[in-house]
C-alpha cells in the first residue's frame, strides 16, 4: 500500500513539474489566414524573394542550392523561422542542413532557440530547421550586432552531404512568424532609418552611350615633341649628360703630350 501511495505521489509530482514546461513551450508557427503562398526563392542577397511574416513558402529546388528570402522587421518584434526540407528516397548518406538569418547590413544574427544546423540520416525523408531571433531593438550602438529594424534575409542551404546526393530534388516549406507582444524595448533611442540595403544602385542604360568626339591632331611642332615627363626625355637627357661627363673626365685625366 505504501508503495502504491509513493508511486501515485511521484506521478502527481511529475505531472506538476511537467505542466509548466508544457505551458511554456513555444507554439508552432501558423500561416496567416488568407496569406498567399510564395513559390519562388532567390539565389543570392540581391535576388532574395520578398515575403512577410505569416506568409507560407513552398518551393521545389535541388540539393546544394542556396535559397534566399527577405522579410521586414519592426522594433519590438520577435521572429521565428521554421523550415522543413523533404527528401526523395534512395539517398546515399547523411546530410547536414542550416538556416541562417542576416540583417540589413548582412550581419549574421544569432539564434536563441531552434534546430539551426541539424544532421539527418540517409533513411530520413525530411528534416525540420528552426531559428528564433532576438527581439528587434529600436536602436543600438554602431559597434554592436544587435538586431535593428529593417530588412532581414533567410538563407537555407546544405553544408555537408555525400557527393552522389548533390542535385537531388527537394521540397522546401518555410514560414516566418512575428511575435509583437510585449511592446518595444525601453531603450531611450530610435533608429534614424531602417537597415534596408540599396539593391538597385545606379541607373540602367537603355540606349547606347554617345561616344566623345576625338580631338584633332595638332599640326604644329609641339604635337611631335614628347611630354616633359616621358621616358624619352629622361633617356635623352641622361645620354647627353653621360657623354659630357665622359669628355670632361677624359680631358682632366689625359696626360699632356711631350714635345
Amino acid at each position: 500500500m505504501r508503495t502504491l501511495l509513493r508511486s501515485a505521489a511521484a506521478l502527481v509530482a511529475a505531472g506538476l513539474t511537467l505542466a509548466p514546461a508544457a505551458a511554456s513551450a513555444a507554439p508552432t508557427p501558423t500561416p496567416s489566414p488568407g496569406a498567399a503562398t510564395v513559390t519562388k526563392a532567390g539565389t543570392s542577397f540581391l535576388t532574395a524573394t520578398a515575403i512577410t511574416a505569416g506568409q507560407p513558402v513552398r518551393v521545389g529546388a535541388s540539393t546544394g542550392d542556396h535559397l534566399y528570402w527577405a522579410f521586414p522587421a519592426e522594433a519590438g518584434q520577435v521572429h521565428e523561422v521554421s523550415a522543413t526540407v523533404t527528401f526523395p528516397k534512395g539517398r546515399s548518406g547523411s546530410s547536414t542542413w542550416t538556416v541562417d538569418v542576416f540583417d540589413g547590413l548582412r550581419r549574421r544574427q544569432a539564434c536563441t532557440a531552434g534546430a539551426q544546423t541539424p544532421t539527418v540520416a540517409a533513411a530520413a525523408t525530411s528534416v525540420t530547421l528552426g531559428c528564433t531571433l532576438r527581439r528587434v531593438r529600436p536602436w543600438a550602438e554602431p559597434w554592436s550586432a544587435d538586431p535593428l529594424p529593417g530588412t532581414y534575409y533567410v538563407r537555407l542551404s546544405v553544408v555537408d552531404l555525400p557527393e552522389p546526393d548533390l542535385g537531388l530534388p527537394i521540397d522546401v516549406d518555410l514560414l516566418v512568424a512575428a511575435d509583437g507582444e510585449g511592446g518595444a524595448s525601453d531603450d531611450d533611442g530610435e533608429l534614424a532609418a531602417p537597415l534596408v540595403p540599396n539593391n538597385r544602385a545606379g541607373t540602367v542604360l537603355t540606349t547606347e552611350p554617345t561616344a566623345e568626339p576625338v580631338a584633332e591632331d595638332e599640326s604644329s611642332l609641339t604635337g611631335w615633341l614628347p611630354e616633359p615627363g616621358s621616358r624619352w626625355v629622361w633617356t635623352t637627357a641622361g645620354g647627353i649628360l653621360a657623354a659630357v661627363a665622359g669628355v670632361v673626365g677624359f680631358a682632366l685625366t689625359r696626360r699632356p703630350r711631350r714635345r
